[in-house]
């Protein structure tokens, strides 16, 4: 099936093989949102879970943080399998953080330690893959010390035990002194067969300009790479203006996917927000039909 994501319904992302996704995400040319929440948070409202809160503001793929793969708990959910039950609520792509932690790394601050169902292993790709899920970004969150060295070593190890989309980046230092956005990394990702790659948005992390992130986004493209734009330093929670500004920058930078991260009231963006972004980058006409359209359909 070859159709764009932007036009997709619920029952046509059921049918999609993971290369169908990739090819839908590129020919949106640049109209994808992927919202992001803290599973084990409290919900933002009671009885909806914040996936639900981020589709119905326009989010087209919805990422999961701090899931563990083995305890499965998601904050108000008590389901067997909860990525498949909210793959069914919402009708969206289902993706979730692993975290290729650095073992020799030396923080900026003090490092936490996170459970094998949180990391980037064998045992939690293939358990990711049985549960259903559709995408994987091997990132870092704050203080967990994610480098980008352990980020590619991850890469070939995620290729080989999951069968969905594989991103790859950081939005952050997640706690390390090293240069976040290096066409040397990042080409890398590439080589060793990331599907895509994430950076900060410009304005989101110091240093970020726009023609450096011009020239790496048009070579990951050039090898048929996902670019994303990260918002993964709570201005997800920002004033609207502060959002489109944000997403028009990614347009002229030519990003695929805009990221809102998980910094906002209920550990989800400000669904305000969503909406600023979803209008700014693909008009009310595409932003209204998203939010309008069934899950039934």
């Amino acid at each position: 099936m070859k159709k764009r994501l932007l036009s997709c319904v619920a029952s046509d992302i059921r049918k999609m093989s993971s290369e169908e996704l990739k090819n839908a995400i590129i020919a949106s040319e640049g109209r994808t949102i992927l919202g992001e929440t803290v599973v084990t948070a409290a919900p933002l409202f009671e009885d909806v879970t914040n996936a639900e809160v981020m589709s119905a503001f326009g989010a087209d793929l919805i990422l999961l943080n701090e899931y563990d793969v083995f305890t499965k708990y998601i904050n108000g959910l008590n389901v067997d399998n909860p990525i498949l039950y909210i793959k069914d609520l919402t009708g969206k792509p289902i993706g979730i953080n692993l975290e290729p932690v650095d073992e020799t790394a030396v923080g900026m601050e003090e490092l936490i330690k996170l459970p094998l169902g949180r990391r980037a292993a064998k045992e939690t790709f293939e358990e990711a893959w049985k549960q259903g899920i559709d995408f994987i970004l091997l990132t870092g969150n704050p203080a967990t010390g994610v480098s980008n060295n352990s980020i590619m070593n991850s890469i070939e190890i995620a290729k080989k035990y999951f069968k969905g989309l594989i991103f790859a980046g950081k939005m952050h230092t997640a706690g390390l002194s090293e240069k976040i956005l290096s066409e040397d990394v990042i080409l890398g990702f590439m080589d060793k067969g990331a599907d895509g790659i994430l950076i900060p948005a410009v304005g989101t992390a110091p240093g970020i300009g726009e023609a450096e992130s011009s020239v790496i986004v048009d070579k990951v493209k050039m090898r048929g790479g996902i670019t994303i734009s990260a918002v993964g330093t709570s201005q997800e929670s920002a004033d609207a203006d502060t959002i489109r500004q944000i997403g028009l920058c990614n347009k002229r930078v030519g990003f695929d996917i805009h990221h809102l991260g998980d910094g906002g009231y209920g550990r989800v963006p400000d669904p305000e927000n969503l909406m600023a972004l979803s209008i700014c980058i693909r008009g009310k006409r595409h932003t209204y039909m998203k939010m309008s359209r069934s899950i039934k359909r």
